[in-house]
C-alpha cells in the first residue's frame, strides 16, 4: 500500500471512530429496589421520574430502570439487592425503607447507591454522617418519625374527649421503637391521654392488635412510623374502618384507602429529589460527597368520608390547615 493511501485510510478511520463509539454508547440502567409493589408505589414511581428527568434522563428514552419488589416481604431483600448488584447496574435505588437501604450496602461498596427513608440513616447505621455521608451512598430522609408525637395530638383535635389513644409498634424495629415510645409517653402525658402500647410485626400480628383494642377500650390510635406497617397501608385503613377506630398514620395511602388521617413528610418530594439524586450519580457525581437531603414539608390529609362514618365532627380550623381533603 502507498504511503498517501495508507495515511488516507488511516484519517477515515479515525474520524470514523467518535461514529462508532457514540453508535455503541450503553443506555444507563438504574437498579430500583422497592419494599412494596409498583401499584402503591405508583404515585412515589411518577414522584421520581420526574426528579430524574430534572437530571435530562427519561426512562425507556437514555435510561433504563431494572425493578425489583419485595412485596412486602423483608425477608427478601438481601436476595433482590444481591441481584441487582450482579446485574452491575451504573446506579442502585433502595426506595421505601431502611432494610432496603441497609441490604444494598451490603451487597456492594462499588456501585452508587441512592436511598429514600423516613427514619433516621445515621442511627441505622446507613451513613457516619449528612452532610458528608461518605462511601459509595447517598439519599434523601423526610420528616416520620419525628412526628409522631404531632399525630398523636392531630388525633386528640379530631377526638378531643378521648382518653385512651393506643400506640401501634413494630418490635422487630428496635432502633425505631426504642426512641419512639419515650417521646409518645412524653406527649400523651402532656395532653392527659393513657397511651396503652400496641405491639405488631406481621399479618397475623396485625389482626390481633386491632382485635385488642375494643378490650383496651381505647378511644383512638396512632399508628408508629415503621417500614413494615409502610407497606401495610391500605391494610391498615381496611381494620380501622372495620373495628371502627380513628386512627392516624404517616402515609398519604393510608388516608386514600380510607384511613381517617394522615400526617408525615411528603413522599412526593422524597422520591423526586431520589430520582434526581440518582441521575447526578448516573452522571459521575460521588455519592459520598453528595449530603443526605431532608425534606421538611410535612403533609396533613384528612378523609372526611371516613370522618363521618365514624361520627366525627372534623373542627373547621383543622380543615382549614389539612393539605388536602377527602370527600
Amino acid at each position: 500500500m502507498k504511503r498517501r493511501e495508507f495515511t488516507t485510510l488511516l484519517g477515515g478511520a479515525v474520524a470514523a471512530w467518535p461514529l462508532a463509539a457514540r453508535g455503541q454508547q450503553v443506555t444507563p440502567v438504574i437498579g430500583y429496589l422497592g419494599i412494596s409493589s409498583p401499584e402503591p408505589f405508583a404515585s412515589r414511581l411518577q414522584a421520581f421520574r420526574h426528579g430524574l428527568s430534572e437530571t435530562g434522563y427519561v426512562e425507556g428514552r437514555n435510561v433504563t430502570i431494572d425493578y425489583r419488589w419485595a412485596e412486602n416481604q423483608f425477608d427478601r431483600l438481601g436476595a433482590l439487592a444481591s441481584d441487582l448488584v450482579n446485574h452491575q447496574p451504573s446506579t442502585i435505588v433502595a426506595a421505601g425503607s431502611i432494610a432496603g437501604a441497609l441490604a444494598v450496602k451490603a451487597a456492594t461498596t462499588t456501585i452508587p447507591i441512592v436511598f429514600e427513608t423516613g427514619a433516621d440513616p445515621i442511627a441505622a447505621g446507613l451513613v457516619p454522617s449528612l452532610s458528608r455521608p461518605g462511601g459509595n451512598i447517598t439519599g434523601v430522609t423526610s420528616l416520620n418519625a419525628e412526628v409522631n408525637p404531632k399525630r398523636l395530638e392531630l388525633l386528640h383535635e379530631l377526638i378531643p374527649n378521648a382518653r385512651v389513644v393506643a400506640l401501634l409498634v413494630n418490635p422487630a424495629s428496635a432502633s425505631i421503637t426504642q426512641p419512639l415510645l419515650p417521646q409518645m409517653q412524653a406527649a400523651a402525658r402532656t395532653l392527659g391521654l393513657e397511651l396503652p402500647i400496641l405491639e405488631a410485626s406481621g399479618e397475623s400480628g396485625l389482626e390481633s392488635a386491632f382485635a385488642r383494642l375494643a378490650q383496651l377500650g381505647t378511644d383512638g390510635l396512632v399508628v408508629g412510623s415503621e417500614p413494615f406497617f409502610s407497606s401495610r397501608s391500605a391494610q391498615l385503613a381496611t381494620l380501622a374502618l372495620r373495628y371502627g377506630v380513628p386512627t392516624i398514620f404517616q402515609s398519604r395511602e393510608f388516608a386514600d384507602a380510607g384511613g381517617l388521617a394522615s400526617y408525615g413528610g411528603s413522599v412526593t418530594e422524597s422520591h423526586r429529589l431520589t430520582g434526581h439524586y440518582a441521575g447526578r450519580t448516573i452522571k459521575g457525581e460521588k455519592p459520598g460527597d453528595l449530603p443526605v437531603q431532608q425534606v421538611t414539608r410535612v403533609e396533613l390529609i384528612i378523609n372526611l368520608k371516613t370522618a363521618l362514618a365514624l361520627g366525627i365532627d372534623v373542627p373547621r380550623q383543622l380543615v382549614a390547615r389539612a393539605d388536602e381533603v377527602i370527600e
